[in-house]
């Protein structure tokens, strides 16, 4: 799963206010590099720290809208501008896009985005105007002709509009809305420091409102706040009280636990980074985990995670789909593989994954979850259990999946556990007993080996 980006330009407050022509400047540059193939993630790490947190949350915004954007921006120049300039078109006009409360006056963004366009390509300054103002008197009726094409519609390409049609043809059109709301931000308490209901207490007492879902199959641990904050203004997050973790995501531990696992279990997580749910294992019960991931890079991640939460574990650089180069042949009483996907199901924490998917990326993806399935079912004790999990609505990254699995004869000794949720839609209906928003999509399979 991506490393989650803290969707509010509250997350971090620059130390001195920053002009919004720069920000649009930064925006656009960011959008340029997502439709160019590069993550928003990688694209903001590398913003300027004074400008980042502004720029993020307008790129934000911008990807939750790029697809009613760029068709208005066909609309009215018919032939595309440079890649940069176009991208700046395409934030403006995203910014510009009909709302009961537009974050910034018509007129100051549309000055804001000559004064970027002046800085960096002269020339295009009297277009950029000309185009965002024209947008600014007609914008109702440009806006209604844009909204009859389905991707300036649902804002997501049309190949993910029809795959979401035909894997839920009940649910498709709430699932497009709801990618496009905030989502919460959902804290995980570790109870080995402190009690969920004490760690609440705390919250209160620093001014920060927070719901505790009542639904058990989440593990007690989840707290939602009522709205965001910076990470370090969280009580005791240096201290390892509590970390960030989406509700879903906190349904792994439990998932995989459940069953029972004696002290000292040993356990894999197979594709460990960032680290969150090899936390939440080693914050529920003492195993003898192994943090694998392919990316050394990444797993050092994992490290800090580990070490900001007082929590040990082995760490490897490996890759789970070849065993024969980091396994030692002692057999796992249980593996999680939280396997790669198209990460449709926490499209509202990175609005940049719709526009960097394609279609053609779902059959590769489903080779590698193959692949990876078949190479760790062989490290299972007998009894052990495998949770298979992804952050995908689609079904090709899990029901199917696992269907094809369990019809292999590699997978003649598996057996699907009942306690299996099967795919989780980030849709309110599909929280149970949950107190306040409701959780990415995920998808998990729970199988054992008899």
């Amino acid at each position: 799963m991506p490393p989650t980006l803290l969707d509010s330009a509250a997350m971090a407050t620059p130390a001195r206010p920053v002009p919004l022509a720069a920000l649009l400047d930064g925006c656009a540059t960011a959008v340029q590099a997502v439709r160019a193939g590069r993550s928003l993630t990688d694209v903001l790490a590398a913003v300027e720290p004074t400008l980042r947190p502004g720029v993020q949350a307008l790129a934000f915004d911008v990807m939750r809208k790029l697809g009613a954007a760029a068709e208005v921006g066909r609309m009215l120049a018919p032939k595309r501008p440079a890649p940069w300039v176009d991208a700046l078109l395409c934030s403006a006009l995203a910014l510009l896009w009909p709302a009961e409360a537009p974050a910034y006056p018509a007129h100051t963004l549309v000055d804001q985005a000559v004064a970027a366009a002046r800085r960096r390509v002269p020339a295009a300054a009297g277009f950029v105007n000309a185009v965002l103002r024209r947008f600014a008197r007609e914008r109702d009726t440009l806006a209604a002709a844009a909204l009859r094409h389905p991707v300036a519609r649902w804002n997501h390409p049309a190949w993910w509009i029809e795959q979401l049609r035909a894997d839920w043809p009940a649910q498709w059109q709430a699932l497009l809305a709801a990618a496009d709301h905030h989502p919460p931000m959902t804290l995980r308490v570790n109870r080995r420091r402190i009690s969920t209901d004490a760690y609440v207490q705390r919250l209160a007492a620093a001014g920060l409102g927070a719901a505790v879902p009542a639904d058990p199959a989440i593990g007690g641990q989840v707290v939602v706040l009522e709205r965001p904050c910076p990470v370090l203004a969280l009580p005791g997050f240096t201290e390892g009280e509590v970390s960030v973790q989406d509700a879903a995501a906190q349904r792994a531990a439990p998932l995989l636990l459940a069953g029972g696992l004696a002290p000292g279990a040993r356990v894999l997580d197979a594709c460990a980074a960032p680290g969150g749910k090899a936390a939440h294992l080693l914050e529920r019960a003492d195993l003898d985990l192994l943090a694998l991931d392919r990316d050394a890079d990444r797993l050092e991640r994992v490290r800090a995670t580990l070490r900001r939460l007082q929590l040990r574990a082995e760490l490897r650089a490996g890759d789970a789909g070849n065993p024969r180069d980091w396994w030692d042949g002692r057999a796992f009483d249980a593996i999680l593989l939280d396997a790669p996907c198209s990460a449709s199901g926490i499209v509202r924490r990175h609005p940049d994954i719709r526009w960097l998917r394609r279609a053609g990326d779902l059959q590769s993806l489903a080779a590698q979850q193959a692949r990876l399935l078949d190479a760790l079912w062989p490290l299972l004790k007998s009894g052990g259990r495998l949770l298979y999990a992804t952050c995908s609505v689609f079904r090709c990254d899990g029901q199917h999946q696992i269907d094809a699995f369990l019809q292999r004869s590699i997978a003649a000794d598996a057996r699907l556990l009942p306690a299996s949720p099967g795919h989780l839609l980030p849709l309110p209906d599909n929280c149970g007993e949950a107190v306040g928003p409701y959780g990415d999509g995920f998808f998990y399979a729970l199988l054992m080996k008899t």
